[in-house]
């Protein structure tokens, strides 16, 4: 029986999450529950320089509003922590020290500018760009004298003419050519690991026996695996789904938009939504449906159907699932999720609570998109924050709209009794002035709400109230 997989999401925390990563998280967290697995979480960050507490807190924080619980990590111990690689440089250390008792490894001394000047060189001599071993045949005397120029050594794995050969479940057998590679380096001259080195060590040691991540990775692989050898560790089985694509199907940056959860996250996009949508992007279900649960997310899903080709991100679609999750959100957890946006634009929590803000949140539900919107839509349901917009003015700029509105309002003022004043009044314009379809509903739309779209008008006067519509229609009366 083959043992239930083991996968892990290993981000660098230089910078916030987004969304090409999340999604690697997310296919991660989907084949870890659909096969009965654990999900790892581990934080790769031993690039001093850029990473921040501040960005694993902000990770922490996305992963648990997207729903990705992980069953080990960082505040979750297992058995194979610690799961930050800054706590794991002993781990590190000891595995270099095997490497180079092996003879597999050298120190290297080249510094970054004799690096860029070779670069540079095989580039104009059309050739692939790779380290030519120039450290590698140094004798000891030499490595000698370079110490002794205060010069601090990095360690470069030594390559072998050799194939390198995998199975990727995405994309089949992969080849790679050692010659193509070049020496690499796997400890730099601060004595952090590199990642090629770190990333074999860890996998390793955490048991992990899937790593399902970016087909930009796919050239790591090859590097690994000469690791994995050189260790006589079993490399786990590979699989490298396609990137984030923006409509110029150039990789997903910030030129493209939104790219951070975090920006999703206070535009007002759900986290059902976009887990839906990341779900979708680069693969498929069997229904072939586009709304789906997190539930049905984890029962249907399959590598087999990862796409090899790179996932178009689109915006719009995202919003459009948003809507219809806003749409069949429940009123009372709808408010909840809107209070954060309402409390900013300046409502109060006794409002917020009040049953009359649930008729209201009721009403406007089915025109929201996202939930930043939430303001321009309940407006209109407020006396002191009633102005019309330059739609509305131009309608009632007309003769014919302003005698419509007037007649309308002429009636509430000396109805104010009446059972169903509304459609009562409404009945009464139409047969004075004559008006009817949008030459009657537009103009008192725009004098009653400020706004020339939103809810049902009979419902938004109801909520609204006789006094308030008067007020409103105070001018047109006069």
């Amino acid at each position: 029986m083959a043992p239930k997989p083991r996968v892990r999401f290993a981000p660098s925390p230089t910078g916030e999450l987004h969304v090409g990563n999340a999604r690697t998280a997310l296919f991660n967290w989907m084949y870890a529950r659909h096969h009965g697995g654990s999900f790892i979480l581990r934080i790769e960050d031993t690039d001093e320089s850029r990473s921040a507490l501040s960005y694993q807190i902000s990770l922490f924080d996305d992963l648990k509003w997207l729903g990705l619980d992980w069953d080990e990590g960082p505040n979750k111990e297992g058995a194979y922590g610690p799961y930050r690689q800054s706590e794991r440089l002993d781990i590190y250390k000891s595995h270099l020290q095997k490497l180079i008792d092996a003879d597999l490894v050298y120190p290297c001394y080249c510094t970054e500018e004799e690096l860029e000047e070779e670069r540079q060189n095989l580039i104009l001599s059309k050739r692939m760009p790779r380290y030519m071993g120039k450290c590698r045949n140094l004798s000891p005397d030499e490595r000698k004298q370079r110490e002794k120029e205060g010069k601090k050594p990095s360690y470069r794995f030594k390559i072998y003419p050799q194939t390198i050969e995998f199975k990727d479940l995405i994309r089949g057998l992969m080849k790679f050519e050692a010659d193509a590679i070049g020496d690499f380096i796997i400890v730099r001259s601060n004595g952090m690991p590199a990642y090629n080195f770190a990333v074999v060590i860890d996998d390793h040691l955490m048991n992990i026996n899937h790593v399902i991540r970016g087909e930009d990775h796919l050239s790591n692989t090859a590097l690994q695996i000469m690791l994995y050898r050189a260790f006589g560790f079993e490399p786990p089985t590979f699989a490298h789904h396609s990137l984030i694509l923006g409509k110029d199907r150039a990789k997903l940056s910030k030129r493209h938009g939104s790219v951070s959860i975090g920006e999703f996250r206070k535009q007002g996009i759900l986290p059902e939504a976009l887990v839906n949508y990341l779900g979708l992007l680069g693969s498929s279900f069997t229904d072939a449906r586009e709304v789906l649960s997190r539930e049905e997310m984890i029962a249907g899903f399959t590598l087999k159907r990862a796409s090899r080709s790179g996932a178009i991100f689109d915006e719009e679609k995202l919003l459009w699932l948003n809507a219809i999750y806003i749409r069949n959100c429940k009123t009372e957890d709808l408010v909840a999720r809107l209070t954060p946006f309402l409390e900013q634009s300046g409502f109060k929590k006794e409002i917020i609570n009040s049953e009359g803000f649930k008729r209201i949140i009721d009403l406007v539900k089915t025109d929201l998109t996202t939930l930043a919107d939430i303001e321009n839509h309940i407006s209109l349901f407020f006396d002191d924050k009633y102005e019309l917009t330059d739609e509305a003015k131009k309608i009632l700029e007309k003769d014919t709209a302003q005698n419509v509105v007037r007649t309308f309002a002429r009636y509430l003022a000396h109805n104010t009794e009446q059972q169903n004043l509304y459609a009562a009044a409404m009945k009464h314009t139409k047969e004075k002035t004559g008006a009817k379809g949008k030459e009657l509903f537009m103009p008192i739309r725009a004098a009653l709400t400020g706004k020339t779209h939103g809810p049902e008008l009979d419902k938004v006067f109801i909520v609204l109230g006789t006094n308030s519509a008067l007020k409103r229609l105070e001018f047109f009366i006069r």
